[in-house]
């Protein structure tokens, strides 16, 4: 039985998965200073509350922030009796070759995707991530990552207006009701939830232009349906594409060995 971890700046996703469909989901908030026994004990609770009385063999993890990898792997060691696979690591073999300037790293989350949309959808993708950053990551023919754009995320750009401008409000994003706002909430959405519909659908465009080829636009991330329930931008939605992709890649490592 595989454990899946997907660690983000903002949640760390756990997804318990028998080889053939995910038994379970659960989000906990990121925090580094979480120990391994911390984590023991919540997984180990919630699968209680389930009724999941299963054998973890394997664990695989994902991390956008490094100083949780340590103690992921001490509760792997240590409760699972097992060495985990950590993407970006030399011992994580990925399915897919990565094109991109020499000496540059690139986030293991990026990676993921790369790998479960091609295993997904094929080639000549553009993954869009709703995250705590708003990353698009191009995927070539062949399934290679070649690069993309990172751009602020959507509930960031909110905090910073708040933060840096004393009388706005800190707002909850939605899709408002006109463009044009007549209270100080309706304008700050109106301006966030166009400026991103805006951006999404102008660097798509220019994205395809450069690459000269007919493209497909995966989205992912939490709050990828709102835009997308306004505007066309993309052609599927995978609420669950990173954890897909951790299994891909695990299975990949399991047939290397």
């Amino acid at each position: 039985m595989l454990l899946a971890i997907d660690c983000g700046n903002t949640n760390t996703v756990f997804a318990i998965w028998d080889g053939e469909q995910f038994l379970a989901h659960w989000r906990t908030s990121t925090e580094w200073q979480r120990t391994a026994d911390q984590y023991y004990v919540w997984l180990s609770t919630l699968m209680k509350l389930q009724n999941l009385d299963v054998t973890i063999t394997d664990v695989i993890v994902s991390s956008t922030v490094p100083r949780v990898v340590f103690n992921l792997r001490v509760m792997a060691d240590r409760y699972f009796d097992t060495r985990p696979l950590v993407v970006g690591k030399p011992d994580c073999l990925l399915p897919v070759d990565v094109r991109v300037d020499e000496g540059t790293q690139v986030g293991p989350d990026r990676l993921v995707n790369t790998v479960a949309g091609h295993n997904l959808y094929g080639g000549d993708l553009i993954v869009v991530d709703f995250g705590t950053a708003t990353t698009f990551d191009v995927v070539a023919g062949d399934g290679a990552y070649v690069g993309g754009v990172i751009a602020p995320g959507v509930n960031l750009s909110l905090e910073a207006l708040h933060q840096a401008a004393a009388a706005l409000p800190h707002v909850d994003i939605s899709k408002p009701q006109a463009v044009i706002g007549t209270n100080t909430v309706a304008c700050m959405q109106s301006g966030v939830f166009w400026g991103y519909i805006g951006l999404v659908r102008e660097i798509c465009a220019r994205i395809k232009a450069e690459r000269a080829c007919k493209m497909r636009v995966i989205s992912t991330g939490g709050l990828a349906p709102l835009f997308q329930q306004s505007e066309a931008l993309f052609d599927a939605f995978e609420d669950d594409l990173t954890i897909h992709g951790l299994t891909v890649i695990h299975a990949f490592n399991e047939d290397a060995a």
